[in-house]
């Protein structure tokens, strides 16, 4: 998982390639109950890198990427929304595993 410390290294990290981004927050109870799971499923998907970015923190870019609630994730190829999957629900690993599905490699 990419964890960018400022703002340039988050528009970096998207900018190329195939990425998941994992917008989330410390305080976001429905956040930490999909966390512990994101290294599964990023071992099941090589083809994509996955970046997580704090809500708060990179709050430009949440609202860039119009991110409302989170956890949010959003399937990006060079730079490019292809995908998101945001809604107010809890997010669990097969919902997570048959969004990136959907999407392909």
């Amino acid at each position: 998982m990419i964890v960018p410390k400022n703002n340039e290294e988050a528009e970096e990290s998207i900018r190329h390639g195939k990425k998941i981004l994992f917008f989330t927050a410390d305080w976001c109870g429905d956040c930490r109950y999909i966390k512990p799971a994101m290294p599964a499923i990023e071992a099941q998907f090589p083809a994509w890198q996955f970046v997580e970015l704090d809500r708060d923190k990179f709050i430009d870019l949440a609202g860039k990427w119009q991110i409302m609630g989170i956890p949010s994730f959003v399937a990006c190829i060079g730079g490019k929304e292809v995908a998101r999957f945001v809604n107010k629900d809890r997010k669990t690993k097969e919902e997570v595993v048959s969004f990136i599905q959907s999407i392909g490699n």
